[in-house]
């Protein structure tokens, strides 16, 4: 017998990723009118794979490394998802990133289920063949689940091209030919896709830009914009912004933020992170941290770097009219509470950072086709895309009178429901 949980009250009291993913799915599950055993059924990933493996160090010692991959679902079709390495990773929050995925490959309407996978490790401890070293026995521990039509890993925290690039080799080695297919998020020169990189933060903003209508004709200078995180999602998701005119006036990263109310240089931002790899030590506004980050006064505030930043402790000093999601998972259910009461409007992680599926979904059809696009088809598809999704969710949190994030699990999740159904149980 399977003893029912009760995620929503676990997620008020902790900031497990997993007891907000199930908690943010009973939420929205529970306007849908599906058999108890489907709603059952899409609660639990379907397989989940632990593996402990060495690498030897520069050094000559040998040590051992914690890889994870969790497929969430598999019922639209092969699993998506990223890998990051990260010292935070651990098996529930690679569960939440692959449900989630899930969720987010059913929302953007592409023939995907949802994984996810990690190591723990911090990358910039390991040198560039120690590096090499980790990622090919991480990805031959893989094996048993990759291919093009059944697991199809992707960059994430911590992860890049390059990584990709030694993923689709060790695959391809093994089985003896070349599958560009087997990864995406590839570098261009194997059968990446114009586009990729730049994907998910340019979503984020295709997302903003189409929910700053709600407000009237506003003109970009007049938005002011605070982004955490300058990985690949917050800087890409910046610079696209500043590209438009919106005002960039407060950015962070790991190690801290800069907040300038005239607004921030983000090519020099991005220049000077390319020097000295992160933005410590940056002169061009005050200095704050990631905590006063968040709560800086602002119009729109786009969360991309960890899950759980906006809590129940933190949600009710957040000063920014729209919060768009550009991280996975950056807000708890007791900090949407708060967020709703207030009236801040949210476009949820799983719509607004779609942009990365939805281009490595672009990637993978280019592969198997061996016929590849140029960056303005991709940027041309990857707008109707989102613009599409971002409708499609407003419409439907008007017919169920319920906030973004619900409208968007709303609609995942008949969508994946309805394709249990019609495929039935096996056997």
């Amino acid at each position: 017998m399977v003893v029912a949980y009760n995620a929503a009250s676990a997620a008020q009291q902790t900031n497990n990723p997993f007891d907000t993913a199930l908690s943010q799915y009973d939420r929205a599950v529970h306007y849908l009118d599906l058999p108890a055993g489907v709603i059952e059924f899409l609660r639990y990933p379907r397989r989940e794979f632990s593996v402990n493996f060495p690498v030897k160090r520069d050094d000559g010692r040998i040590e051992m490394f914690t890889g994870y991959r969790v497929h969430h679902n598999t019922v639209l079709g092969p699993s998506k998802g990223g890998i990051r390495y990260s010292l935070a990773v651990d098996l529930d929050e690679v569960r939440a990133l692959a449900m989630w995925m899930t969720w987010k490959c059913a929302l953007a309407g592409i023939p995907y289920g949802g994984a996810k996978g990690g190591v723990v490790v911090d990358p910039k401890t390991l040198s560039p063949r120690e590096l090499e070293a980790l990622t090919r026995r991480y990805a031959a521990e893989l094996i048993p689940l990759m291919s093009p039509h059944s697991d199809i890993p992707a960059p994430d925290m911590g992860t890049n091209p390059q990584v990709m690039a030694w993923i689709m080799d060790t695959y391809s080695m093994t089985v003896g030919y070349s599958v560009p297919a087997v990864v995406t998020g590839k570098p261009l020169n194997i059968g990446g896709s114009q586009g990729r990189n730049e994907a998910t933060g340019r979503g984020v903003i295709i997302c903003m830009v189409e929910a700053l209508k709600r407000w009237g004709n506003v003109r970009p200078e007049d938005i002011r914009l605070v982004v955490q995180g300058f990985g690949n999602v917050g800087a890409n998701a910046a610079s696209y912004a500043h590209s438009l005119g919106f005002k960039i006036v407060g950015i962070s990263d790991i190690t801290g933020g800069v907040y300038n109310a005239n607004g921030l240089d983000v090519p020099l931002m991005r220049n000077f992170v390319a020097e000295h790899g992160d933005l410590n030590g940056y002169a061009g506004g005050d200095i704050v941290t990631n905590d006063e980050l968040l709560t800086l006064p602002c119009d729109v505030l786009i969360p991309a770097a960890m899950e759980g930043q906006i809590t129940g402790k933190n949600a009710a000093q957040i000063q920014a009219r729209m919060i768009v999601e550009g991280a996975n998972g950056p807000t708890t259910p007791d900090g949407d509470d708060i967020l709703n009461e207030r009236g801040i409007y949210v476009v949820p992680d799983i719509l607004a950072n779609g942009g990365g599926v939805v281009v490595s979904y672009f990637e993978w059809v280019q592969d198997l086709q061996a016929f590849f696009w140029d960056a303005e088809e991709v940027y041309r598809q990857l707008q109707r895309a989102m613009v599409r999704s971002y409708y499609a969710t407003e419409s439907v949190a008007e017919e169920y009178n319920v906030d973004m994030r619900t409208a968007s699990q709303i609609l995942a999740i008949r969508r994946v429901a309805d394709a249990v159904i019609t495929r039935g149980i096996y056997p």
